[in-house]
């Protein structure tokens, strides 16, 4: 391209971006921080009932305007809850109490529900840690109007001193996943050896199988989740592994092929707790702990165990567990959601007071931002405004997401919550000719967005730029030869 045409080029630009710059939420905009729902605590803490349900650990899902989650105890029946609530925080329904119950634990109050559902149709599908026939979890359906509950499996029994069995104990957050007529999950505990499974069920509750069995050695110990892409699995171990600090690993459906794609070594994480998701041949995750600090990671690693890099390591900070203050945030426990080239997710610690985070950072690593601190509180169970300990996942809809904090607000039981990011202002692209070259910069204080091109406004088919920004000085900063045909830029995602 000529020179001469450049003029004309870089005056078009910026009605481009201003008239027809798409644009997805991001840290361009003031987030409004709101507690659609506060749940209430028993005086009696573990044996008294209350109407909603207390310490909302799993996550939500929804289903159009409607939210649907678990709470770990209360209830009428003092096992926990299963709620549905409106995204404007109208409409909160205990839709199940689950029982009181006794198990071979110690601990073991009840059924427990801290698994995020899974729906299909009118049927919520989800898992206790203990209660059922044995105490040891359970798998069940129900329909979202609260009716029909059916158990579709009972874990073995086990023993608090021996956790052995024949197909697990204790499956946990995040929970299960579903496709077409199976779901699939994984026990905490149990197997052969004690340290868990991975497990396949029909919707019906027949079929039941374990697809692998856990030894504790260099193939992981205690899986806390999986996802299904084609006919592999792919999950976390939160022990194990070469070093004894968990493991990424995947299994194919038909019970072969377990291969380990990294043993977490402590420098670059440790203990992961939450799920993976999958864009592209790339798994996103996080670690409780390791990474230097101890306060844990965001990492990366491709499909076949190439490419592990860590996104993120949250920062040192001052105080203990719930207590921990940084900058940033600590011990994630929740799986992370993908919305453009932005990861979002929580940190169940940290923040500017310990009470845990809201957090997003490109899948580059680039532009790590903490979106919301909780406040503080005195304790796990001491009231706040807005929730505390959010150990589950986002979900994204519309321009908000919605999440859980497990306990905090005004009655210390915990929320539902929403972060909403309302309109979104285009960051300023710069175009400067320099020579045969054209440099395109923005600020790099903006997240999600993506440099396109067009070479036709009347038709535009939009591309991404084929050159991978550079961090210059606060600065997005690409550098395009001008050559060719002209070229109209936007900032898009």
């Amino acid at each position: 391209m000529k020179i001469g045409n450049l003029s004309k080029w870089l005056f078009l630009l910026p009605a481009l971006i201003t008239g027809f710059g798409w644009v997805p939420i991001g840290q361009a905009t003031a987030q409004t921080f709101t507690t659609l729902h506060n749940f209430t605590l028993p005086n009696g803490i573990y044996t008294t009932t209350n109407s909603d349900g207390w310490a909302p650990l799993g996550g939500l899902i929804s289903s159009g305007s409607t939210l649907y989650g678990t709470t770990e105890y209360g209830g009428s029946q003092d096992g926990g809850t299963l709620y549905a609530i409106n995204t404007d925080g109208t409409g909160f329904t205990n839709l199940y109490s689950f029982a009181f119950g006794a198990g071979p634990y110690s601990f073991d109050w009840g059924a427990e529900p801290v698994s995020t559902l899974v729906l299909s149709g009118n049927i919520l599908y989800g898992t206790t840690s203990y209660g059922g026939t044995n105490g040891t979890g359970s798998v069940f359906a129900v329909h979202t109007n609260g009716t029909g509950f059916t158990t579709l499996h009972n874990f073995a029994p086990t023993s608090v001193f021996n956790p052995t069995n024949s197909d697990g104990v204790f499956p946990p957050p995040p929970g299960l996943i579903l496709s077409g007529t199976a779901l699939y999950g994984t026990t905490y505990y149990g197997g052969s050896s004690g340290v868990g499974t991975v497990f396949a069920l029909n919707t019906n509750g027949t079929g039941f199988t374990d697809l692998y069995v856990f030894a504790g050695g260099n193939d992981g110990a205690y899986p806390t989740a999986v996802l299904l892409s084609g006919n592999t699995l792919y999950g976390t171990a939160g022990g194990g592994g070469i070093n004894g600090a968990g493991t990424v690993f995947a299994l194919g459906i038909n019970h072969t092929g377990f291969t380990t794609l990294h043993s977490f070594a402590d420098s670059d994480g440790a203990g992961p707790r939450g799920g993976l998701i999958l864009s592209g041949n790339t798994l996103y995750g996080t670690t409780e702990f390791g990474g230097g600090a101890e306060a844990g990671t965001v990492f990366a690693i491709n499909t076949d165990g190439t490419g592990f890099t860590n996104l993120h390591i949250f920062a040192a900070g001052s105080g203990i567990f719930h207590g921990f203050t940084n900058s940033d945030g600590g011990g994630p426990w929740s799986t992370l959601i993908l919305s453009g080239n932005t990861l979002y997710g929580t940190t169940q610690n940290g923040g500017t007071n310990g009470s845990g985070t809201v957090f997003a950072v490109n899948t580059d690593g680039r532009d790590f931002t903490t979106l919301y601190s909780f406040t503080a509180t005195s304790g796990p169970s001491s009231a706040n405004s807005d929730g505390a300990i959010p150990e589950a996942g986002l979900i994204l809809s519309g321009d908000a997401l919605y999440g859980t904090a497990t306990s905090g607000g005004v009655w210390g039981g915990g929320t539902v919550f929403s972060l909403s990011f309302g309109s979104v202002s285009v960051p300023q692209l710069t175009i400067v000719p320099s020579g045969p070259y054209v440099i395109l910069t923005w600020p790099t204080n903006t997240i999600g967005f993506t440099l396109q091109s067009t070479t036709n406004l009347v038709s535009p088919v939009w591309a991404t730029n084929s050159r991978t920004p550079v961090f210059v000085n606060g600065q997005n900063v690409v550098t395009n030869s001008i050559t060719g045909k002209q070229q109209f830029f936007r900032l898009s995602q």
